[in-house]
């Protein structure tokens, strides 16, 4: 595992800001609403030579009994608790603040690292008055750092590098899986996160939209490593009011692109809607694998043949993706959630599956034989071969007299041969036609 290092403070001293100065992306969404980061963001980020894990949490407000605010300081407990070394990110404008000691009260009796950062000190040279207060909150020496404008940041980073673990402590992560948990706001994406975790990681409100970022978090499951990607509720584009809720969208579609497999999760009590198969066509657009986890089983009035029923039903919404597994769980009851990590192993292996030209050609030659390739003014389409040339996902060329002549629905049959030959279970197959003479690329 890398380094960990957590940003706190309250809301609105430049934490986010802070962040992507670091992580030299704009991950968090930065704002000037406080209370933007409601959960943690992660992102790996590099500085002379090591490579750590940078955490933007939500600002801690403690004295707050709002639910979010509460829940959001929690979160910020629970960074603090994973970090190598804690950024403890203050406001020189505004002074020292009740909520800034507090806040100090609570890190002195965390055990960790902590490094005080007076934020907004954009001019360089002598430090403004207000500097000097910081030394009351007993932190240690404050470091002036303007995250708008780069200033001090090397020096923060320099200091913080002096608490990681030694290089060769730390072993490099192979063979993770990435998962992204995607589906419309409130199908119960954030229960499954901390279901499947073990631990309250994730808020989890029944307000739609609480989850805004994508939020990263590892996990070893019978000695496979994995790192679930909780992404923000993606809801219709006409309902995005918010700048806050197009970030979310498009975050949302990001987490998809970087992820090995994806978890689609349908809401049993809502049924297949048209936003859900926009989801998935976006998933099987970008080649994942995925499977379909149908979340809020426990509520469902069960009859003989319910799942059946249900499944029937999926089928004509998704009928582009026949190849995904569906599992019918409750995140809130544990209820078959231990089957999503087979469904998950299985369709990420067959998403990076490889079949030898000469097997390919004999289903082909096979299909053929049993469905003449379709013709047009007497001209009949002819297949001389095809040839996988990638994977993630499985990528087939296929050479041909003439590409106009290989309709899709003969494509379609020939996958489903390939199919059902080679199994190719949760994930999509891509098919790329060429004319022979043409090079494959």
């Amino acid at each position: 595992m890398k380094p960990i290092v957590a940003v706190v403070g309250r809301p609105n001293v430049g934490k986010s800001t802070l962040f992507n100065k670091i992580s030299g992306r704009r991950i968090a969404i930065v704002e000037d609403t406080p209370g933007i980061t409601r959960d943690r963001i992660y992102a790996d980020a590099e500085w002379s030579g090591r490579e750590f894990t940078l955490v933007d949490t939500g600002g801690i407000e403690p004295a707050s009994k709002d639910i979010i605010l509460s829940q959001m300081r929690k979160q910020a407990q629970l960074a603090i608790d994973t970090a190598d070394v804690i950024l403890f990110v203050t406001n020189v404008r505004d002074g020292v603040t009740a909520a800034d000691k507090d806040i100090a009260a609570m890190l002195q009796k965390c055990g960790k690292p902590v490094l005080l950062v007076c934020n907004k000190v954009d001019n360089p040279g002598e430090p403004p008055m207000e500097f000097y207060e910081f030394y009351n909150l007993g932190i240690g020496d404050p470091m002036m750092v303007s995250s708008i404008h780069g200033l001090g940041i090397g020096d923060l980073l320099d200091a913080a590098l002096e608490y990681f673990p030694p290089a060769d402590e730390l072993s490099e992560d192979e063979d993770i899986i990435h998962i992204a948990i995607v589906g419309k706001p409130n199908a119960g994406k954030s229960s499954l996160v901390n279901r499947l975790l073990g631990e309250e990681r994730v808020i989890v409100s029944n307000i739609a939209g609480t989850t805004r970022d994508a939020i990263d978090s590892r996990l070893v499951h019978n000695g496979k490593k994995y790192v679930l990607i909780d992404t923000a509720g993606m809801r219709k584009r006409g309902k995005i009011d918010e700048n806050v809720e197009h970030y979310s969208v498009v975050r949302a579609l990001g987490s998809i692109d970087r992820s090995d497999v994806c978890i689609i999760m349908i809401d049993a009590t809502e049924g297949v809607t048209e936003q859900d198969t926009k989801i998935a066509g976006y998933v099987h657009e970008q080649g994942k694998a995925a499977v379909f986890a149908v979340n809020k089983w426990d509520l469902i009035e069960k009859e003989t043949n319910t799942m059946k029923n249900f499944k029937d039903r999926m089928l004509e919404g998704f009928n582009f993706m026949m190849y995904a597994d569906s599992v019918f769980i409750s995140a809130k009851t544990g209820q078959r959630v231990n089957d999503l990590f087979e469904a998950v192993n299985i369709a990420v292996e067959e998403n990076q599956k490889r079949i030898s030209t000469g097997l390919l050609n004999d289903v082909i030659n096979d299909a053929i034989a049993m469905v003449q390739p379709p013709s047009d003014k007497g001209k009949r389409l002819k297949i001389y071969y095809g040839t996988q040339v990638s994977i993630k996902p499985p990528t087939f060329v296929l050479f041909v007299n003439n590409s106009e002549l290989a309709h899709y629905s003969y494509v379609r049959y020939l996958e489903n041969k390939i199919r059902a030959a080679f199994g190719f279970r949760g994930t999509p197959i891509k098919f790329i036609i060429r004319e022979k003479g043409e090079k494959a690329e």
